[in-house]
């Protein structure tokens, strides 16, 4: 079976239409995110923006290989709030995402399983309105060599239509890559043959 290698994500931020269960009030939100901790940033903005909201429910997913993700039930009983939202990211299968369910207490307690369904909604309300988008799995190479080799590397680069994403040309060169996983292996051979020409996964 050949290996996956496209992915959903989103590029901006999204709010999804106010879901109303018995006076309480959800507002759900998505993020694009690349790391965790910009999992605080997008939640503090929130708290400032409803200063007066009880809670900021919220669950995320990085990864395309090897998948992280956190659910937090923020205060409300548990598994009634963070897993429902996380629930949502496997079934509509986004990843590199945050999505904030925010909620104003109403004055009724909903119980274990409205909560569990207003925060789900308030979750897929969000994913509706934002605009997924399918991207490819990368792998990012830095090729090293020094100028002799210059049009050599150039050379494949442009026969294999690769994307450079950064280049620093002084004593010696770097360029740096980045393939489609399927391509990747062979991208990589087109350059290890090369005598005098290094290349290598690149990460951040």
């Amino acid at each position: 079976m050949e290996k996956k290698d496209t992915y959903k994500t989103i590029d901006v931020p999204a709010e999804g239409e106010l879901f109303k269960d018995r006076g309480s009030k959800f507002y759900g939100y998505t993020f694009p995110i690349k790391h965790e901790d910009e999992v605080k940033q997008h939640i503090d903005v929130l708290r400032k923006q409803h200063s007066s909201a009880g809670h900021f429910c919220y669950a995320y997913q990085l990864g395309t290989d090897t998948i992280r993700y956190r659910a937090n039930d923020d205060g409300e009983p548990s598994n009634s709030a963070g897993l429902p939202i996380y629930g949502q990211i496997q079934s509509y299968d986004v990843t590199n995402i945050l999505i904030v369910v925010v909620r104003y207490f109403g004055g009724t307690k909903l119980g274990v399983g409205g909560l569990i369904n207003a925060n789900r909604t308030g979750a897929q309300l969000a994913l509706d309105a934002s605009k997924i988008v399918e991207k490819t799995i990368n792998i990012d190479y830095v090729i090293s060599f020094d100028y002799k080799n210059m049009n050599k590397v150039m050379r494949i680069i442009k026969e294999k239509n690769l994307t450079i994403t950064n280049q620093v040309l002084e004593l010696d060169c770097k360029v740096f890559i980045s393939v489609r996983k399927k391509e990747a292996q062979q991208a990589f051979n087109s350059f290890d043959i090369i005598y005098g020409v290094d290349i290598k996964e690149f990460e951040e």
